[in-house]
């Protein structure tokens, strides 16, 4: 009986130290380290504006769909970029559904960008990510709706090809992923907001 007495008072014990220590001690160090070495990132990586307010943030995705903006990557989270329902739309490749939704979206890209019926259409621009959040789209899809941008908005194409070269992020650490743009930050910079 005083063995599991004694069982019973040290599990508890040993309950409680690792209660403190994994909820309490090393939630505080990592946010500690995370606030010292990388406060913009462990903030949210937010953008403000030029007034100083939060317009978004560089790390989920926001939908555009006016001509004047450059489109975001499709997103199958909730109503579209709700990240309170990230998330797929977990279609296979054998999925007629998801295979009538890619070609509605690729004839529809082509249309809105003024791409001939055969052209090539980046997979980015008709595919979700995995979470539906994804900010960034490739250079090629910013590439193929630069005209578009330019034209609604009367600039030249070489000034919306400057913002988005400007706004281009390259491969992590030189080798990881691939070049790609985020387009809130693009979007915002065509309004002046950045």
């Amino acid at each position: 009986m005083n063995n599991i007495i004694s069982d019973i008072r040290r599990s508890i014990v040993l309950t409680i130290i690792a209660a403190v220590v994994l909820c309490g001690i090393y939630p505080v160090v990592v946010w500690a380290i995370g606030q010292a070495v990388f406060p913009y990132q462990a903030n949210g990586s937010l953008i403000k504006g030029k007034d100083g307010t939060i317009l978004g943030s560089e790390m989920i995705g926001q939908n555009f769909s006016d001509d004047q903006y450059f489109n975001s990557r499709p997103s199958a989270a909730g109503t579209g970029y709700d990240a309170t329902s990230s998330g797929g739309t977990n279609l296979g490749p054998t999925s007629q559904k998801l295979h009538d939704s890619i070609k509605a979206a690729v004839d529809a890209y082509r249309k809105q960008n003024g791409l001939a019926a055969d052209a090539p259409v980046p997979a980015d621009a008709v595919t979700s990510s995995a979470s539906g959040l994804d900010p960034d789209i490739s250079v090629k899809n910013a590439m193929l709706q630069i005209a578009r941008v330019a034209k609604t908005r009367k600039m030249s194409t070489d000034a919306v090809t400057a913002l988005v070269q400007k706004y281009t992020e390259g491969r992590d650490f030189g080798v990881f992923g691939e070049p790609r743009v985020n387009v809130l930050k693009l979007n915002l910079a065509l309004d002046g907001k950045i």
